[in-house]
């Protein structure tokens, strides 16, 4: 029997590229080893327990081709291994301390096994885990998507080139990675305006993801609203975000991550022991920080110091009864829309995937239990991907969706404004003299290739959006002004090199080892 609607759940798995040789230890290279812990082991175990177990689910996951390459590269690979070992000494050294400390005995424990899962697993994948991905790909249960190639915001670019090798290159990338062409893609930021999906037609994408207010605004007026896919004049499927469902698990007043059971995010060992005994795991400045490994519940509205001690178990039982809520309120959404529509809907669910592990802890938890109830429990609504929806109903409204964003206010703010726009100047210029390149030498071998190829690498490594992002909200900005200020004054360093035939090997070279993002990058992607 068929069921009575679809649900899509999209996780947009992305992180910077953060990769620093010349150092020993950097700090935002923190942000993927968390993510790695947190997030992307604890959800690759989840799933293929699921193929373990014999239960159906369905997702859809970006990769971003930024994080790919992180995942991919030995240099981040064998420092994360290290990383990995020191949690579970640490892990170890805490069973033996806990002991007089029954509150804290049961988060001990449960990190010890937590840490030894994700070496289990990391192991398993000789230190890729997008094999892992992949595998559960090719099974049907996972759709893997791509997004702009370092997460660059295309409607901020002014020239449609720089735009169609940001896709280019993630396309190439993703074949790289999975073995065949990306289905999917995630326009960075879901920042979208009316002529994109005709360069992701061109370059082989069926669908893509839009804020509410993309379709809702959208010409004519979608008959069904969010919960069902449109076409845009182009014919690529764009599916967008039902704000019910976002507001359940992102809300930070509604939501389930700030009950008061879950663990605290920001209450860290790095500062509450002490630092005798903490200094082996920090970086070797000394400095104390988070080091993953939180003895706390929220608790509620109170001070840091007033936390209250965490226990796994309630948490794990909280994440099912909230597992189960979810689902119960999918039902009745699906059941009701069914009635009104007159058609199957889709109810589409759109997440930052590190939300599921890193910020809310308990997260590969919630989606353990959910598709497992979903399985089990009910015949109303089913996982399904957005390919597998399209081939079901190909027959969808074309509109044209409105220019949007996800962020605040929708519209592009939060990546252009007075905090970051005199960046777009140096942006722009360099995209141009790019495509100057490109067309310039069609045929280039040798050292020349690889000073293009190279010079396309900055590029797209300062367009990354997430500078910008970083620039607005106040946090790390001195590293994201760095960021983007380093790869314009690499590219132009290269530009002038390039047309004076004045290539310096030894600084080319230099750069390809520490910004060595897509290695089989081919230049001509700009032309």
């Amino acid at each position: 029997m068929d069921p009575k609607g679809y649900w899509c759940l999209q996780l947009h798995a992305h992180l910077p590229y953060v990769r620093h040789p010349e150092y020993p230890d950097f700090l935002e290279e923190d942000w993927f080893y968390e993510a790695v812990t947190e997030t992307y082991l604890p959800l690759l175990s989840v799933f293929e327990k699921f193929v373990e177990d014999g239960v159906d689910f369905r997702l859809t996951m970006t990769i971003t081709p930024s994080l790919a390459n992180m995942l991919a590269d030995s240099l981040l690979q064998s420092r994360y291994y290290e990383r990995l070992n020191k949690y579970i000494e640490f892990a170890e050294k805490e069973l033996w301390r806990t002991r007089a400390l029954p509150e804290f005995q049961p988060a001990a424990q449960m990190y010890d096994r937590h840490f030894k899962e994700c070496r289990r697993l990391w192991e398993k994948y000789n230190g890729n885990i997008l094999t892992g991905f992949k595998n559960l790909q090719d099974m049907g249960k996972l759709e893997i998507i791509t997004c702009c190639a370092t997460h660059g915001f295309l409607p901020l670019m002014n020239n449609e080139k720089a735009q169609r090798a940001q896709i280019r290159a993630a396309v190439d990338d993703y074949e790289r990675h999975f073995g065949r062409a990306p289905r999917g893609m995630w326009l960075a930021e879901c920042a979208y305006y009316p002529g994109i999906d005709k360069i992701l037609k061109e370059e082989g994408i069926r669908f893509f993801f839009l804020e509410a207010h993309g379709i809702l605004y959208g010409t004519p007026r979608p008959k069904f609203g969010v919960f069902a896919p449109v076409y845009c004049p182009s014919g690529v499927a764009a599916f967008s975000r039902d704000m019910e469902t976002a507001h359940q698990v992102w809300s930070a007043e509604s939501g389930y991550p700030g009950d008061p059971d879950y663990r605290e995010f920001y209450r860290d060992l790095g500062y509450d022991l002490e630092y005798e005994y903490v200094k082996p795991y920090l970086h070797s400045d000394g400095v104390r920080r988070n080091i993953g490994i939180k003895y706390h519940r929220i608790t509620g509205k109170v001070a840091l110091s007033d936390k209250q001690a965490y226990n796994p178990e309630w948490a794990k039982n909280k994440a099912a009864e909230h597992a189960g809520n979810f689902l119960f309120n999918r039902v009745k959404q699906v059941e009701y829309l069914a009635e009104i529509l007159g058609r199957p809907p889709l109810v589409t669910s759109m997440y930052d995937a590190e939300l599921f592990g890193h910020w809310w802890f308990e997260g590969p938890e919630f989606i353990n239990f959910l598709f497992r109830k979903m399985h089990h429990d009910q015949d109303i609504i089913k996982p399904i991907t957005p390919v597998e929806y399209l081939d079901k109903f190909p027959v969808n409204q074309v509109i044209t969706p409105a220019a949007s964003s996800w962020g605040d206010k929708g519209y592009y703010e939060v990546w252009l404004n007075g905090s970051n726009d005199y960046i777009y100047r140096h942006l722009h210029k360099a995209a141009e003299r790019m495509a100057e390149l490109a067309e310039k030498f069609p045929d280039a071998s040798g050292v020349l290739e690889r000073a293009l190829n190279q010079s396309a690498r900055e590029l797209l490594l300062a367009q990354s959006s997430d500078w910008a992002f970083i620039m607005t909200t106040g946090t790390m900005v001195e590293y994201a002004e760095k960021r983007t200020r380093d790869h314009i004054v690499n590219f132009m360093n290269l530009y002038g090199q390039i047309t004076g035939n004045s290539i310096d090997e030894f600084y080319l070279g230099d750069l390809e080892s520490k910004n060595n993002i897509f290695p089989k990058i081919n230049y001509r992607i700009y032309r």
